[in-house]
């Protein structure tokens, strides 16, 4: 897997080559990602092809004008948020107007001043930025209260009224009906108190009040603890869940946030796996990174479904096949703590045949 760059990344749009040279120098001197384009017509494939952070756009070219490239790019969904800087030597209050008008954030003249180029590139890439992040964390607020206001009270309230049924009923009911009841209250009881633990670990996770603290530990150890955990969930399911983790095999990474993103993956792979089904765990070593899977052979997921694991902004609102409910809160603590660790999480699937999570983390410590 790739590594990305971290550095924004410009787009200048000009049929002149001279001016994109001359821009483009002053950009890459201060840091940044460019490319280029020599018409509206090649602006609008690079788009479609590559994130961009900024675009600097002409208004003068043949075929397509910069006021009709930025037209075209404020009506589409995926490319209205991407901030358009004109940069052209058109001074009429009319074109200023219109560039405005169109969808443009910022107008500059040429011939132009290279400190204030580039002073004004910075400015509008760190409100891009903060909006980014605004946007998250709106995101992020957002779910937190649907949860603290729904699915927290659901398994609560669940447990609440079973306790109630179970004492009017304690006196009068045969033994076999007393189990189911207390079986229902004890999966009740156990989905509000991970829903809580989760809550607690992701609101440190994202307010940085987590303690991060790497080192050398044996996988096979850490699985059989977990595994544990898990033991009365598996039995009532009739579920086999099996390590085929090799002796010593260990990672490097926090050891409390790898035992959440088990005890989360597994609990996930219990939810949509049938009785009588299995959930195989297994860690192997490729180069300098260990790979986890988490593979059952449960209900399985559609490629429209897989795409909205892991992300803060759907609420998957995810039913097992005994009616469990989910957040989908569990594997965005699981995506936060592996990336905190230095790895990558993702998933595998197909209806009917079940699905497999994997994540890495650094096989020894990273110098």
């Amino acid at each position: 897997m790739t590594i990305e760059s971290n550095r924004q990344k410009v787009l200048i749009v000009d049929d002149v080559t001279k001016n994109i040279q001359l821009v483009a120098n002053f950009l890459k001197q201060a840091g940044y990602d460019i490319n280029f384009a020599i018409s509206g017509k090649t602006a609008l494939n690079h788009i479609n092809k590559e994130k961009f952070d900024l675009i600097l756009l002409d208004i003068m070219m043949p075929e397509m004008d910069g006021f009709e490239v930025c037209q075209k790019l404020k009506s589409d969904e995926e490319t209205k948020d991407i901030p358009i800087v004109f940069l052209t030597a058109k001074t009429d209050i009319d074109s200023i107007t219109k560039a405005f008008q169109v969808g443009g954030i910022d107008y500059i003249t040429k011939p132009f001043n290279r400190a204030e180029l580039l002073a004004r590139v910075k400015t509008h890439l760190e409100l891009q930025e903060q909006k980014r992040n605004l946007k998250e964390l709106n995101a992020t607020k957002d779910k937190f209260f649907s949860i603290i206001a729904h699915d927290l009270k659901s398994p609560l309230n669940q447990l609440l009224g079973l306790s109630e049924i179970l004492q009017k009923e304690l006196e009068t009911q045969q033994n076999n009906e007393i189990k189911n009841l207390v079986n229902l209250m004890n999966k009740s009881a156990m989905s509000g108190r991970m829903l809580l633990d989760n809550l607690l670990e992701w609101s440190r996770s994202q307010t940085g009040t987590i303690n991060y603290q790497p080192k050398q530990i044996d996988l096979g150890q850490i699985t059989d603890e977990v595994m544990k955990l898990n033991e009365n969930n598996t039995l009532q399911k009739q579920i086999m869940l099996e390590s085929k983790i090799a002796l010593g095999i260990s990672g490097y990474a926090d050891e409390n946030m790898i035992k959440t993103v088990l005890r989360n993956l597994i609990s996930n792979g219990i939810k949509f796996t049938m009785p009588g089904g299995k959930i195989e765990l297994e860690a192997k070593q490729e180069k300098d990174q260990i790979i986890y899977s988490v593979a059952d052979n449960g209900i399985g997921m559609k490629p429209a479904d897989l795409k909205k694991l892991f992300r803060i902004d759907i609420n998957p609102n995810s039913i097992g096949n005994s009616k469990e409910k989910g957040t989908g809160l569990g594997l965005i603590l699981c995506k936060e703590f592996i990336e905190i660790n230095k790895g990558e999480i993702w998933a595998e699937s197909k209806v009917g045949e079940g699905s497999c999570f994997k994540f890495s983390m650094p096989a020894t410590a990273i110098s």
